[in-house]
C-alpha cells in the first residue's frame, strides 16, 4: 500500500455488489483490501489492479472465527481510512424446514462478523478522528422476512446497529453510513437457494453497479443512511417506513414463499 493514496477496505469483494463497489474506490484514488473466502477472489483483485491501484486480497470466511482474526491480522499495522463491510448470506424457505447450520451462518456472518469487525475498525477510525465506516444493509431490513426470517432479521439487526453507532460518533471526525439495496443481480438468490422458485428470485433486479455506485457516493457524502439502486427499489424502501409490519410480512410472502416463481413465470407468458 502507498503512503499517498487512502486505503479503502472491502468485503465480499469477490463478485456482486461488493466487487463493484471496491472499482468504485480504485477509480476514485484508492488503494484496496479485498477480501472474500471464495476462489473468485484473486481474479477480481487482478481486474481492480487494473485501474492502478494497489489491490491485497485477503482470503478468508468471514463465518468463522479464524476467518475473521485472519482478515484483523492483515489489517495490522494499516491505517483502514474506509471500510465497506459487504459480506452477507442468505437463506430462503420456510424456518420450520431450513437446516440449523443455515440459519447460524447467516447470523455468523452478517451479524457477529459485522461486530467483531466494526469494533476494531471504528476503535482504530475514532483514535485518529478520522475514517469512514459503512454497512451493507437492505431494503429487507424494514420488513419481517416471511421464508426469509432469519435474514431479514439479520439485515434489521445492520441497519439498527449502523444507525446508532452513527450517533455515537458524529462528533469525532469519523462518519458511519448504512446503504440499503433492493434486489440485485448478484449470486445471492442462487446462494439462498431461491433463484428458480421465487418470485423476488425470477423477477428483474436492479444492476449491482449503479447500486455500488449510489453507495459510494453516499459513503463519500459522509451520509447516515441511504437507499441504493433502481426507483422501484427506492420506492420498497419508502414503503418500508409506513406500511404495517402484517402487511409488509404478507407482501413478502408472496415474493419469497417457495412455489411463487412458477407464477411470476406464468405471467410472464401470459
Amino acid at each position: 500500500m502507498t503512503e499517498t493514496r487512502p486505503l479503502a477496505l472491502i468485503t465480499g469483494a469477490s463478485s456482486g455488489i461488493g466487487h463493484e463497489l471496491a472499482r468504485q474506490f480504485a477509480l476514485h484514488g484508492h488503494d484496496l483490501v479485498v477480501n472474500a473466502e471464495d476462489e473468485r477472489l484473486e481474479t477480481a483483485a487482478q481486474e481492480l489492479r487494473e485501474t492502478g491501484a494497489q489491490v491485497s486480497a485477503v482470503r478468508a470466511d468471514l463465518r468463522t472465527g479464524e476467518g475473521r482474526f485472519r482478515l484483523l491480522d492483515a489489517l495490522d499495522g494499516l491505517t483502514v481510512d474506509v471500510a465497506a463491510l459487504n459480506a452477507g448470506v442468505g437463506r430462503g424457505g420456510a424456518f420450520v424446514d431450513t437446516d440449523l447450520a443455515d440459519d447460524q451462518e447467516v447470523i455468523d456472518l452478517n451479524v457477529t462478523a459485522t461486530v467483531r469487525l466494526a469494533k476494531t475498525l471504528l476503535r482504530a477510525m475514532v483514535a485518529r478522528g478520522a475514517g469512514r465506516l459503512a454497512f451493507t444493509s437492505s431494503v429487507a431490513a424494514t420488513m419481517p422476512g416471511s421464508f426469509q426470517p432469519v435474514y431479514n432479521a439479520s439485515k434489521s439487526f445492520v441497519q439498527s446497529f449502523a444507525q446508532a453507532l452513527a450517533e455515537e460518533v458524529k462528533d469525532t471526525g469519523v462518519t458511519v453510513t448504512s446503504f440499503m439495496p433492493g434486489p440485485t443481480d448478484t449470486d445471492f438468490f442462487d446462494r439462498a437457494d431461491m433463484a428458480d422458485d421465487t418470485r423476488i428470485g425470477t423477477a428483474k433486479k436492479d444492476d449491482a453497479a449503479q447500486v455500488a455506485e449510489q453507495a459510494f457516493e453516499a459513503i463519500v457524502k459522509g451520509e447516515t443512511n441511504a437507499v441504493t439502486g433502481s426507483l422501484k427499489s427506492k420506492a420498497q424502501g419508502l414503503a418500508g417506513k409506513v406500511l404495517p409490519d402484517g402487511m409488509k410480512a404478507a407482501v413478502h410472502r408472496r415474493m419469497a414463499e417457495p412455489g411463487t416463481g412458477a407464477e411470476e413465470d406464468h405471467g410472464r407468458q401470459k
